[in-house]
């Protein structure tokens, strides 16, 4: 789930190891606001409910999510923003919604995390897809190429970074998802079969960068690797 590439790609800092169950709470707390308004207009009366069972399912979690606050992996840093997700889709899943009705709640919801709130986000992610080009973004692309490569730890992400523009639609940038930390989360609590929704926002995301998502398969429809290739849009 890709819902802001190059949050990830600047995101270079360690974060230190202390006060994880907090950090975590605090992720929940922060992002919350995107699921309310969703949650009330499907579920007016329930939307409270749901939010509170979420919490508690996203807190049984923590054993799960803690290793990505501060893995060196920028990558992982994305799966507790997943586990919100999962929290989701374990509380709709158990009071009985089917699975399109999941998925529609929750792309909804990507919705509401990915699309720019004014004028001025919305120019800012249109020209990410133009940055991929820049002097900047090369160097940015070298120093974490082999920081994504390698998991640092065993449910984490493993990324290998394309900069060929022969094989990058002339872009010189694309990447293949070798391991994905998400598929893990998911299928360790046998929800795995949901985690194909979140592949989706990857093309609203990157439409909104200014990009075309050129792609042959994700892990999560089975696939041996989810590859990431771009084409300017005009």
């Amino acid at each position: 789930m890709e819902f802001d590439r190059f949050e990830w790609l600047i995101s270079i800092h360690k974060t230190p190891i202390v006060a994880v169950s907090t950090k975590l709470s605090k992720i929940f707390h922060k992002h919350v606001r995107y699921f309310k308004p969703v949650l009330e207009k499907h579920y007016p009366i329930q939307s409270n409910s749901i939010l509170a069972k979420m919490k508690k399912e996203f807190d049984a979690l923590d054993n799960d999510l803690h290793f990505a606050i501060h893995s060196k992996n920028p990558m992982d840093r994305r799966i507790p923003l997943c586990g919100l997700f999962l929290s989701l889709v374990k509380v709709l899943d158990i009071q009985g919604e089917g699975y399109e009705k999941i998925r529609s709640t929750c792309l909804e919801v990507a919705m509401e995390f990915v699309t720019p709130k004014n004028s001025f986000q919305k120019k800012i992610k249109s020209l990410q897809g133009r940055l991929a080009k820049s002097w900047l973004f090369r160097l940015i692309v070298r120093q974490l190429k082999k920081r994504v490569k390698n998991k640092a730890y065993p449910d984490g992400f493993a990324v290998d970074i394309i900069t060929r523009p022969e094989d990058t639609f002339g872009l010189g940038y694309g990447f293949d998802i070798l391991e994905c930390g998400i598929c893990k989360l998911f299928n360790k609590h046998h929800f795995g079969h949901y985690t194909k929704i979140l592949c989706e926002v990857d093309y609203l995301t990157s439409n909104l960068a200014g990009l075309e998502l050129i792609r042959t398969g994700t892990i999560a429809n089975g696939a041996k690797k989810c590859d990431f290739r771009f084409k300017q849009k005009k």
